[in-house]
C-alpha cells in the first residue's frame, strides 16, 4: 500500500539525514570535520606513483635448499646412514647413499610422519619430490612446495614493504598482492618516487662479520667491496650477528667525530653474542655488511656488552635516516625488482577529476530535464530523490573511507541511469494501471507492486556482476564495482522508500484528480 506509518517516515528521514551529515564531511576542513572519515581519491584522480614489484625467489629457494641439505645430513647421521657427495646443483639437492639404505631414505621423505631433525619442525614430504637417479638421489621442490615457498615469501615482502612505506609517512598507500610473486604499490600524492624506489630496492640484509685475510679460516672467506665501489676486504663467511637481532635503529649525530651515524640497539640474545665476540677479538676489524657490501669496518677497541652500537660510513642525515628505517623494518626475504612504473602528475589527476565531474553533471542535467518534461510533478519527485540517492551513496563511501577512482565515477554515472530506469518502469506501469483502474491510490500502489519483480531482477543481476568484478578484478575495476554495487543498493532504497513516500503524499492529497501522470 502507499500508506506510510509515522515510524517508517521518521526512520526514512533519519537515514537520509544521517548520510547527508556523513557526506558533508568531505566538504569540511580536517579540523572542522564531525568524524575523521572522508572519501579518498585514487591514484588517477589525486596523482601519484604506481609501482609493480616482482619478488626474485631464486635466493630464497637456494637458501632453503642449503638449510635442508644440512638438516638431511644431520638427521641421517644420527640414524647411522652416511650421506655422501651432497651438493646443490640447478635448484636441486644431489647426494649419494649406500644401496642397502637407499629405499629407507626414500621412504623417510615420502612418510608424512617423518621428522628429519628433532631440532626442526616436522619435515613436510609434500614440499619435496625425491627421484632415484641411478646412484644419486635428487631432491627438488614439488609444485606445491614452490607455491608455499613463494606465498610465504610474498607475505613477508608485503609486510616489510608496508612497514617501510608507513615509516616514511606516505599518505594513504595502497599495497596489494598480485599473483604469488608480485606486490603492487600505489602512492597517491607522491610524484617523485626516487626515495621510495631506493628503499624498496634494498633487501636490507645486515650482517656483522670479521675482516679476515687468513685463507685457512674454517668458515671460509670472501672478497667484498665497500659501498664506494673502490676499496675491498676479505671477510669471513661466519656471521657474528644479523639484522634479526636488532630492536631499534635511529640516526644520530656523533658529537666526538661530528658525523652522522646510525645508532642501534640489540635484543638480549644479540647483546650477549656481540659482547662475547668483541671481548675475544679486540684489535680486529668488524665488517658491517649490508646487502653484500661493506658499510664500514671499524676496529674493536673494547668489549661492547651493553647491546648498543653505532654504524658509521660517511652518511648524510638523509642516508642515515633511510638506513635506520631499513634496519627497523627488517630485511626482505628476497630482492624486489621494479617491473612496471607509472607516475601520474597532480595536474593530470585534477584534469581527470574535472572531466569526471563534467561528465557526471552533463549526464545528470540531461536526465533531470528529460524526466521533468516527461512526468512533470513525478519527474520533480524523481529528480529530488536522485539527488538524495547520490548523497546517500557518497555518505556510504565516506563511512567506509572508500577510494574513489575515475572508473568509480563511471560507476556513479551508471547508478544515476539505473535509478532513473527504475522510476521510468514504475511510472509506465502506473499508466497501464490507470487505464483499467479509476482509483488513483490503487493504481499507483499496483504500479509499484507489479513493477517490483522486473526492477529487482535487473538490479540484482547487476549487483551480482559487480560482486564478481570486485572479487575477480583489480585496481580500477574494483573501484568501478564498489560504486556500482553500493549505487544499486541506494537506488533500490531511494526508489521504494524515498520516492514512494513523496509519491504517496502527493497522490493522497490529489486522489480525486484526473490524469495525475
Amino acid at each position: 500500500m502507499l500508506y506510510f506509518s509515522k515510524l517508517r517516515i521518521i526512520s526514512i528521514s533519519l537515514i537520509c539525514l544521517f548520510f547527508i551529515f556523513i557526506a558533508s564531511n568531505n566538504l569540511l576542513d580536517p579540523d572542522n570535520r564531525f568524524i575523521d572519515k572522508k572519501i579518498n581519491l585514487g591514484l588517477d584522480l589525486q596523482g601519484g606513483s604506481y609501482l609493480l614489484l616482482e619478488i626474485d625467489n631464486t635466493p630464497v629457494i637456494e637458501q632453503k635448499l642449503q638449510n635442508t641439505s644440512s638438516i638431511i645430513k644431520t638427521y641421517f647421521k644420527e640414524k647411522g646412514i652416511r650421506i655422501g657427495n651432497i651438493s646443490l646443483i640447478n635448484d636441486k639437492i644431489e647426494f649419494s647413499v649406500e644401496k642397502k639404505f637407499r629405499q629407507n631414505v626414500i621412504d623417510e621423505f615420502q612418510d608424512e610422519n617423518s621428522e628429519i631433525n628433532p631440532y626442526y619442525p616436522r619435515f613436510k614430504s609434500h614440499q619435496f619430490d625425491i627421484i632415484d637417479n641411478e646412484n644419486v638421489l635428487e631432491l627438488t621442490f614439488s609444485k606445491q612446495g614452490l607455491i608455499e615457498l613463494k606465498t610465504s615469501s610474498q607475505d613477508q615482502a608485503l609486510e616489510i614493504v608496508r612497514r617501510r612505506i608507513d615509516e616514511i609517512g606516505t599518505n594513504e598507500p595502497n599495497i596489494l598482492k598480485r599473483g604469488n610473486d608480485r606486490v603492487l604499490v600505489e602512492l597517491p600524492g607522491l610524484d617523485d618516487p626516487k626515495r621510495i624506489k631506493s628503499l624498496l630496492g634494498k633487501t636490507a640484509n645486515l650482517t656483522f662479520r670479521f675482516v679476515s685475510n687468513d685463507n685457512k679460516d674454517s668458515f671460509g672467506v670472501e672478497k667484498l667491496q665497500y659501498e664506494d665501489g673502490i676499496n675491498d676486504e676479505f671477510v669471513s663467511k661466519r656471521i657474528i650477528l644479523s639484522g634479526d637481532n636488532l630492536l631499534d635503529a635511529q640516526p644520530r649525530m656523533n658529537n666526538q667525530s661530528n658525523e652522522t651515524v646510525v645508532s642501534f640497539t640489540l635484543d638480549r640474545v644479540g647483546a650477549k653474542r656481540f659482547g662475547k665476540a668483541t671481548s675475544s677479538n679486540i684489535g680486529r676489524q668488524l665488517a658491517i655488511v649490508l646487502d653484500g657490501k661493506i658499510v664500514s669496518a671499524p676496529v674493536i677497541r673494547d668489549t661492547i656488552s651493553s647491546g648498543n652500537g653505532q654504524i658509521s660510513g660517511g652518511f648524510t642525515f638523509q642516508s642515515a635516516t633511510d638506513l635506520a628505517l631499513l634496519l627497523r623494518s627488517g630485511a626482505l626475504p628476497a630482492p624486489l625488482n621494479i617491473i612496471e612504473e607509472r607516475t601520474v602528475g597532480p595536474d593530470l589527476g585534477q584534469d581527470s577529476i574535472n572531466a569526471g565531474i563534467i561528465a557526471l553533471a552533463i549526464g545528470f542535467i540531461l536526465v533531470i530535464l528529460y524526466i521533468f518534461f516527461k512526468y512533470k510533478t513525478f519527474g520533480f519527485i524523481t529528480n529530488f530523490t536522485l539527488i538524495i540517492n547520490l548523497i546517500i551513496l557518497l555518505g556510504i563511501l565516506t563511512l567506509f573511507e572508500a577510494t574513489l577512482t575515475l572508473p568509480g565515477i563511471a560507476g556513479i554515472i551508471l547508478t544515476v541511469g539505473m535509478a532513473v530506469d527504475a522510476n521510468v518502469l514504475i511510472f509506465e506501469r502506473i499508466k497501464e494501471e490507470l487505464r483499467n483502474e479509476k482509483n488513483n491510490i490503487i493504481a499507483f500502489d499496483s504500479g509499484y507492486t507489479k513493477s517490483k519483480t522486473a526492477i529487482l531482477d535487473a538490479n540484482v543481476t547487476t549487483l551480482l556482476a559487480a560482486i564478481i568484478l570486485f572479487f575477480m578484478g583489480s585496481g580500477p575495476i574494483k573501484g568501478f564495482s564498489i560504486t556500482l554495487g553500493v549505487g544499486i543498493i541506494t537506488t533500490l532504497f531511494s526508489v521504494y522508500f524515498i520516492a514512494r513516500l513523496f509519491t504517496a503524499i502527493y497522490v493522497s492529497k490529489n486522489k480525486d484528480k484526473e490524469a495525475l501522470i
